[in-house]
């Protein structure tokens, strides 16, 4: 199936040469009659300790069953590229994360995963979810 022209005209940041940004970009979901998992991740993340400034590196791992609208990948880059120089702790970070994605997305179900690198010898992994579908459930990995 292609995408329709009306599937994309409303992105603003896809094909353009843009600067680090908050702003998530979606674009209609042409399967709204199944379930189906997405996935996203980078190991590239980045971001500053609010105390110190020293730098922490993530995995941050996305995983999503969508509704109406899908994430569109090149905003999420943007977006998670703009913490770069923000000092967050990182369960505050995941959080954030989630309810942006909620926001944008209204998914029926969202997982964000942070695994953060040891930094003095401890790593930390911060999980948060949102479930709006209950019938969603059966298709969440685990």
């Amino acid at each position: 199936m292609s995408s329709k022209d009306k599937d994309f005209k409303k992105l603003t940041i896809l094909g353009k040469d843009v600067k680090f940004s908050k702003k998530l970009e979606c674009f209609p979901n042409q399967n709204t009659e199944r379930f189906y998992l997405v996935t996203l991740s980078t190991s590239e993340f980045t971001c500053k300790c609010p105390v110190t400034g020293q730098p922490d590196f993530a995995l941050i791992k996305i995983e999503y069953i969508p509704d109406e609208r899908i994430l569109e990948s090149k905003s999420f880059k943007l977006y998670l590229w703009s913490y770069r120089d923000e000092g967050i702790f990182h369960e505050h970070l995941i959080n954030k994360i989630l309810d942006d994605i909620v926001q944008t997305l209204e998914p029926h179900w969202c997982k964000v995963t942070g695994t953060f690198n040891p930094r003095g010898g401890v790593g930390i992994t911060v999980e948060a979810e949102h479930l709006k579908t209950k019938e969603a459930r059966e298709y969440i990995p685990g």
